[in-house]
């Protein structure tokens, strides 16, 4: 069994895309188009977007995390084992599909993930989200693309424009860390964190612990003085 099968599709709203959850003997992959998305073979970087913000948040024991996307659970599994009892995590997942998945064909990844207390769901855009309440957060996660632009859905390009990092900081408590995935570097967007008032740490993990490409995770934190 060597060739990909289909095991589900999912409406990706905003766009006449599908999602596709497809398996092998080997694993489960889930693709936009010819695009791959995420493989559970290639989650290292995944699971270190997690870890390396929780590090940065060892001294808030009862810290709030928002995660923009469920995707196949790595990042959210290294949350939870990073974070202490009193935390609490929102995931933000778009695409019902994906949540589906998540209690289905996807469970043993999950290992549970869904069913902590700590954690929220919620079946809508993490721009939204963001938008509800200023200093809400702690750590707000990004994983919601290939990269920071709409690779696979034009309107996520909202998150990593000027604008959007602007809500992401205004969501943020003092001294919090905005936390992006990415599966290329971009000068341009490194620019632009420093610009609208955030450190930024860039830091190359490859996608399978010591194997695969390097992928680009961006770790800016909040700025005292921020640019209003």
């Amino acid at each position: 069994m060597n060739d990909w099968i289909q095991r589900d599709v999912g409406a990706v709203p905003g766009t006449p895309d599908t999602m596709r959850l497809m398996q092998r003997s080997d694993g489960f992959t889930i693709m936009v188009g010819k695009v791959e998305l995420m493989s559970d073979l290639l989650c290292a970087s995944e699971r270190a977007l997690a870890t390396l913000a929780c590090e940065r948040l060892r001294d808030r024991p009862a810290a709030r995390m928002l995660i923009g996307g469920l995707g196949m659970g790595f990042t959210l599994r290294a949350a939870l084992d990073g974070l202490g009892p009193q935390a609490g995590v929102v995931v933000s997942e778009l695409v019902p599909a994906v949540a589906t998945w998540a209690r289905g064909p996807l469970a043993h990844l999950f290992e549970g993930a869904l069913d902590d207390p700590r954690v929220v769901l919620r079946l809508e855009d993490v721009n939204r989200i963001i938008q509800e309440a200023p200093a809400a957060y702690d750590a707000i996660l990004l994983d919601v693309d290939n990269g920071p632009e709409g690779a696979t859905r034009r309107q996520n390009s909202r998150l990593y424009d000027e604008w959007g990092l602007k809500r992401a900081r205004w969501a943020l408590r003092p001294g919090g860390i905005l936390a992006v995935w990415s599966g290329h570097p971009d000068r341009k967007f490194k620019a632009r964190l420093k610009r609208m008032g955030f450190s930024v740490e860039e830091i190359r993990i490859r996608s399978n612990v010591d194997s695969g490409r390097r992928h680009v995770l961006w770790l800016a934190t909040v700025r005292s003085g921020q640019v209003e």
